[in-house]
């Protein structure tokens, strides 16, 4: 048995085809097929259930295959424990985001990790929260910029910061004059939210709880920009985190962004890894970058020309 053979074991398990898991591993078809075979001579156990149109890995290639994505991601950390040794603020960073945060977030941070490491390759990948929890368990993902909390005992987590909530309406809404609200007076509101699997959709119903308010019933939203194109064309209200409003987003005419009274509700951002990682020295650094953020990017905006006093704040819980 050797590491070869388990890559093309793990490609199979997750592409489910000969063709693409050999084209994914850089070889033939024929080579595949033909080590996968010899795995299972080895094993004495039949791994792969072979159609003509799919293919199924039978309950011990399930199995097997789970336990050689842990082989492989340890046999990674060993090469990046000689890497970060030899030389630490080098190699290579797979960082995960989510899309509520990411094309807000990264325009910001992405020139401060290349100032302060010059050498290091980043390499981004923007996915829902579960997907990228499961890149990190499975050594696919380095770190990951998440909300908190988690629960997963596995996970090495270090604190970023707050981002505050604000209410978008569109212009004429009841609500639109208002300098600012209370979560009261949100409880006969039904909020337009994002579909399964997004943890703003989360934030965004923990804070409905706290309101009493509800969900807009018939439409979810596939991504943040499409949230706020529904309220601009008049068709509900929704939460934003500030760093979707800053620059460089575009302002919306059409849009009103209402302040919270202090405390406002707010999502709390963590960067997270494995326990196990051996870049977590270098993982503490790269989150104080993350930190390091212009204060006033996580001010709220100025409300009629003045600056809303920032005060302790509510969490909502992804």
């Amino acid at each position: 048995m050797n590491l070869r053979d388990l890559r093309y074991l793990v490609a199979l398990a997750e592409l489910r085809h000969f063709g693409r898991a050999a084209e994914a591993c850089h070889v033939s078809q024929p080579t595949l097929s033909t080590q996968i075979k010899k795995l299972e001579e080895e094993l004495g156990v039949p791994l792969v259930e072979r159609a003509p149109r799919h293919v199924m890995l039978t309950p011990a290639g399930l199995d097997i295959a789970v336990r050689a994505r842990r082989v492989l991601a340890e046999v990674e950390q060993m090469r990046e424990t000689a890497r970060r040794t030899a030389d630490p603020e080098a190699g290579s960073v797979r960082l995960g985001v989510f899309p509520t945060l990411g094309p807000y977030l990264l325009p910001h941070v992405v020139p401060r990790i290349r100032q302060r490491f010059p050498r290091l390759e980043l390499l981004l990948v923007e996915e829902k929260t579960e997907v990228l929890l499961n890149g990190l368990r499975d050594g696919k993902l380095d770190a990951a910029v998440l909300a908190l909390p988690l629960h997963e005992d596995w996970a090495e987590t270090e604190f970023l910061f707050e981002e505050p909530f604000l209410l978008a309406v569109p212009n004429g809404h009841p609500l639109a004059g208002k300098r600012n609200l209370s979560l009261g007076e949100l409880g006969d509101q039904h909020l337009l939210l994002l579909e399964e699997g997004h943890c703003l959709r989360d934030q965004a119903l923990a804070v409905c709880s706290l309101a009493g308010a509800g969900e807009k019933e018939g439409f979810r939203a596939t991504s943040l920009e499409t949230l706020r194109q529904m309220v601009a064309a008049g068709v509900g209200v929704t939460l934003l985190p500030v760093l979707a409003v800053k620059p460089p987003v575009p302002a919306s005419a059409d849009i009103r962004l209402l302040h919270f009274r202090d405390p406002p509700p707010t999502r709390r951002l963590a960067l997270v890894w494995r326990r196990s990682s051996a870049m977590g020295d270098f993982l503490r650094e790269l989150a104080g970058v993350l930190r390091s953020l212009p204060p006033s990017l996580l001010e709220l905006p100025p409300e009629d020309g003045e600056a809303t006093a920032a005060g302790p704040r509510r969490s909502a819980k992804a």
